[in-house]
């Protein structure tokens, strides 16, 4: 295998893992919000019976962030080598503080549901980590993806143009909201399906890629 079908398959494979990211994620908060329905997950009771959701939801998260970090290879991969330091910057510490929170927030919910007797004080720290830390850190990387991508010209318009919605429902209702933070892996969904199509458009012309350099 060559260098040029390298650099081809392993953005592929990695958007293969932005694919997953998203299903992973949007399964591990369907499952949250079968166990806690009602708005406020920090102070909704969680019926015994559905305990089970929320422990399969825990136990998906770690791999959603392993993904993630794939995903957020496949993104630079796309975007190429001329992509703006600062920007760049931005969405690297955003990713990387997004992972954490993400982590944070399960394994605080893990100690919560391993005590007899759930406090107030572990739920809300759980539910504030991720609703409302985790999806803003979320904002600003989808905030900062859609800025290289419309930079360098490396995704159109109107994909550009949903990040910058994503990124506003995330950072301003999506800790109030039931079922706002499904934005984030849909739009994580989106944007790996259309860099696998631009990546497999590319492999069967043989033409680079927009960001490849010459």
């Amino acid at each position: 295998m060559n260098a040029t079908t390298d650099r081809l398959d392993t953005p592929r494979a990695a958007g293969m893992a932005g694919v997953a990211f998203a299903l992973l994620l949007a399964a591990a908060i369907v499952l949250m919000r079968i166990a806690v329905p009602s708005g406020d997950v920090a102070d909704a009771p969680i019926d015994p019976d559905k305990r089970w959701a929320i422990q399969v939801a825990l136990e998906i998260v770690p791999f959603a962030g392993i993904f993630f970090l794939w995903f957020m290879g496949a993104l630079r991969a796309h975007t190429g080598a001329a992509e703006d330091r600062f920007v760049a910057t931005v969405f690297l510490g955003s990713g990387f503080v997004f992972v954490a929170t993400l982590f944070g927030s399960a394994a605080a919910a893990g100690t919560v549901l391993s005590e007899g007797t759930p406090s107030a004080f572990g739920r809300h720290y759980a539910y504030t980590m991720l609703a409302t830390y985790a999806m803003r850190m979320a904002a600003v990387f989808v905030f900062a993806t859609s800025t290289i991508g419309r930079m360098l010209g490396v995704f159109p318009k109107p994909l550009a143009m949903l990040g910058t919605v994503v990124g506003l429902v995330l950072l301003v209702v999506a800790s109030g909201v039931p079922w706002a933070e499904l934005v984030f892996p849909a739009w994580a969904l989106v944007i790996s399906l259309y860099i696998l199509r631009v990546r497999r458009g590319t492999a069967k012309t043989g033409a680079p890629s927009p960001t490849d350099p010459p």
